[in-house]
């Protein structure tokens, strides 16, 4: 773009062509920097009439935009995309240069509109334009637990992408969580069941009760490296705790016990899985993943044959290898006596129904027992209860 200066002697004809000129200046994506020059007003002598040089850069997606004025300041700057977004930001304290508070995203234009003031007083005006490049690739998130729900007292934030994350560091800069009491938290990175890159944020400690949350994921321009795509829009989620519910679940007396603010609401019996490396129940804190209702379970599907194939009424999941507890009629009498099923937690139907009524996903089911076959991993469901604070804070990509 031409650098226009206007000197005080000008006519006003040709002041009038290059305010003009200044004001329509633009440029679209590509490596030179974007500049507009304001045409300033006033004249006189000290200097009053030189025109203030703005220069933005970088133009491109994936890094913030900056804009710099020589021979003068910044009043103020407004940057806008095609759909009427803004992006906000700060001037510098000599008011010389603004960066916005976030990056530019890919294949967007934006419109740069900056009020200056002239080292001699005179104010002006300046617009300029650039277009980022498309992305080539795009990354997406999938993200538990939905928008506007009330949860348990255990439930992580979870956010699982279609497409690796080798820029975990960036990428987890740009999620913010907010609580309504302060809640102290941090966000941990694993391989999620199905292979994918997955972030999970939890408390220091089960939530407490009534607390709203909110996520802010500001992912918009954010390139996730390594092949993986640009992020091109962001995610917003909010949710609330409900009331303190833990699901205790004793293999070794085989009674579950529902507790509410810390007293026992029900305990009844159930059978869990028979001891051994392919059917017995995992131990630990997991996490009740979702109320499926009646469903199929087929063993073939968690690859143990033919065991079994029935209609399963009240299920609910806890983990993505097919752990769910669940009515077991067929299963009647080891209730209380012995452990005799292919991994999952049995019950009766009354007892089945009556905890599918008033259990919450979200709510931890801590399970223990001796013939238990080993922990849950943290990826298999929500398993992130099953390390200590300062292990899981370790698995934030910011420490």
């Amino acid at each position: 773009m031409r650098q226009i200066h206007v000197r005080p002697a000008a006519a006003a004809t040709a002041a009038a062509a290059l305010l003009t000129a200044a004001l329509t200046g633009c440029s679209s994506g590509g490596s030179a920097p974007a500049k507009a020059d304001a045409k300033v007003g006033g004249g006189g002598s000290g200097g009053g009439g030189r025109a203030v040089t703005v220069t933005v850069t970088p133009r491109k997606a994936g890094e913030p935009v900056k804009v710099a004025a020589s021979g003068g300041t910044l009043a103020s700057v407004t940057v806008t995309d095609g759909h009427g977004g803004r992006l906000s930001g700060a001037v510098s304290h000599d008011r010389r240069t603004w960066t916005s508070d976030r990056n530019a995203a890919p294949g967007t234009t934006y419109t740069v509109k900056a009020a200056t003031r002239a080292e001699g007083g005179a104010a002006g005006n300046t617009k300029s334009t650039f277009t980022t490049a498309a992305a080539g690739l795009v990354n997406k998130v999938d993200w538990r637990p939905g928008d506007d729900t009330t949860v348990g007292v255990a439930q992580p934030i979870s956010l699982v992408f279609d497409r690796p994350v080798a820029n975990k560091a960036a990428v987890e800069k740009q999620l913010k969580v907010t609580t309504s009491n302060h809640t102290e938290g941090s966000w941990g990175w694993m391989k999620d069941w199905s292979g994918n890159d997955r972030v999970d944020w939890r408390p220091k400690e089960y939530w407490r009760p009534g607390t709203r949350v909110t996520l802010d994921a500001r992912l918009n321009g954010t390139n996730s490296g390594g092949g993986g795509g640009w992020f091109v829009r962001d995610y917003k989620l909010g949710f609330t705790v409900g009331a303190r519910q833990v699901v205790k679940v004793d293999l070794d007396s085989k009674q579950l016990t529902l507790e509410r603010d810390g007293k026992a609401v029900k305990t009844f019996p159930v059978s869990g899985g028979t001891p051994g490396a392919d059917t017995g129940s995992w131990r630990g804190t997991e996490v009740l993943m979702a109320k499926e209702g009646t469903i199929r379970m087929n063993s073939e599907t968690v690859g143990l044959g033919n065991a079994y194939d029935e209609t399963v009424d009240y299920s609910m999941r806890l983990t993505w290898s097919g752990t769910y507890a669940h009515a077991a009629p067929w299963n009647a009498a080891y209730f209380g006596k012995a452990n005799k099923s292919h991994g999952c937690i049995g019950m009766s139907d009354a007892n089945a129904a009556w905890l599918y009524e008033h259990a919450r996903v979200g709510d931890p089911f801590e399970v223990k027992g001796a013939e238990t076959k080993g922990q849950v991993a943290l990826n298999n469901g929500f398993g992130d209860w099953n390390v200590g604070w300062e292990e899981w804070r370790a698995k934030s990509a910011l420490r």
